[in-house]
């Protein structure tokens, strides 16, 4: 069953077109990678699942609810990871998992369990009140993705999760989200432009360029499908291009993090 479903997806900036008619679905309890230079339209479409940007048309479902109708079902039924870091460094660990909780209503019994919880899983319960800012970017990236599971989601949502994190960061990271898809089912829905990621991690991959989806299915299809013996090889075929690795992150994460609760 798909959590997910994008049909003849467009976006357009006046004459720029991010996305371009792009159909791709996503199964329930999936792993799923989004492959593609950074300006190719991974984050736009990110943006339009989760309610941050109107589509210019087509249509998009999570989990059978409508982003642009159903606003407040949508948000309630995903956690987020944005390109660059979205926490208050003036706030303590705690604090910044307390005020996620407050805006997405969880009970305060529950969440203050949940905090707990979560903090102990990511490691970093022993520095519950230490204020952000004096966090390296691994435990910071750590406690984004504690936040984003606060509230229960059925999918998190990862928008080039690991960029700028050390390789053993970064391993660690994926085991953390590796156990939570395995025991809990949550959908995992990343992006990213590191092609030993996708291959590795996501159980299904999307190639996307300029605005397109140009390849779909596992790494070993994807191979297959470009008779190559890697998933650069391939990607290098279908795309007629090698991957750029240049770091354009958006820079106002925090911004778009509090923009989706602006209409509550």
């Amino acid at each position: 069953m798909n959590i997910i479903e994008v049909k003849n997806l467009v976006k357009k900036f006046g004459d720029f077109i991010a996305v371009d008619n792009i159909s791709f679905d996503v199964k329930r309890g999936e792993i799923f990678a989004f492959l593609g230079p950074n300006g190719a339209g991974k984050s736009t479409t990110i943006k339009m699942l989760t309610t941050l940007l109107n589509p210019t048309s087509g249509s998009l479902l999570l989990d059978g609810n409508n982003p642009v109708l159903d606003s407040n079902k949508v948000r309630k039924s995903f956690g987020i990871v944005f390109q660059d870091p979205s926490l208050d460094d003036e706030l303590t660990a705690w604090e910044n998992m307390e005020f996620h909780g407050v805006l997405y209503d969880v009970p305060k019994k529950l969440r203050r369990e949940r905090i707990e919880y979560l903090l102990k899983f990511v490691e970093l319960w022993d520095r519950k009140n230490s204020l952000v800012k004096e966090f390296s970017g691994g435990m910071k990236r750590r406690l984004e993705i504690a936040r984003g599971l606060l509230h229960h989601p059925k999918i998190i949502f990862l928008d080039e999760p690991t960029l700028g994190l050390d390789p053993q960061t970064r391993n660690h990271m994926w085991n953390y989200l590796k156990e939570l898809n395995k025991n809990e089912g949550t959908t995992i829905f990343f992006t990213t432009h590191y092609m030993e990621e996708a291959e590795k991690i996501a159980q299904r991959i999307s190639i996307i360029d300029n605005g397109k989806i140009i390849a779909s299915g596992t790494a070993e299809e994807l191979k297959t499908k470009a008779n190559a013996k890697s998933l650069e090889e391939a990607f290098l075929s279908l795309t007629g291009k090698t991957i750029r690795n240049e770091d354009t992150g958006s820079k106002d994460s925090m911004r778009m993090h509090r923009r989706m609760w602006t209409k509550r």
